[in-house]
């Protein structure tokens, strides 16, 4: 069985190759020194110290898996392949929200790149669902918790 498509940006697959390689590399290896410390107390029985780097080796192998199979399923878009006539995954986005006037810039991501914090919003996400496929000049509604909110397309860039 195939694994679910995984869109990623050019930088959002860099990203998750350099994570991978701190993974398995500096601290795979932190992990297994502090096993090996703690293997060295004597018994394991009650060795928080061993139960706690064992727990940390767990969470570090089932990460590398994670983004192993994010990799493995990866469809990179080409910034070459991005539309400025509309809105795509990989589109820099400038909007005006029409109540109160104020601009942004928004990148449409994959949800595995989504952060909000970096003005990267996910495709599947409400604003990033309502603007895919969408024009410059066109005004979008999107339908949030505290109701409706409206913004107009100003820019669509790379």
């Amino acid at each position: 069985m195939a694994g679910k498509e995984v869109i990623l940006t050019y930088e959002g697959l860099k990203k998750l190759e350099e994570e991978l390689e701190q993974l398995r590399g500096p601290k795979r290896m932190a992990v297994k020194e502090r096993i090996k410390a703690a293997l060295s107390h004597g018994d394991i029985t009650e060795n928080s110290e061993y139960d706690e780097a064992k727990n940390e080796q767990a969470y570090i192998e089932g990460k590398i898996a994670k983004i192993e199979a994010m990799l493995k399923n990866a469809r990179v878009i080409d910034e070459e392949d991005v539309s400025t006539e509309k809105v795509s995954i990989g589109s820099k986005v400038k909007l005006r929200d029409l109540d109160t006037n104020e601009e942004n810039v928004f990148t449409i991501v994959g949800s595995t790149e989504a952060n909000p914090a970096e003005s990267k919003i996910s495709n599947v996400s409400p604003i990033g669902s309502a603007l895919i496929d969408k024009k410059k000049g066109d005004v979008v509604e999107v339908t949030v918790p505290d109701g409706i909110l409206k913004f107009k397309i100003l820019k669509i860039g790379k």
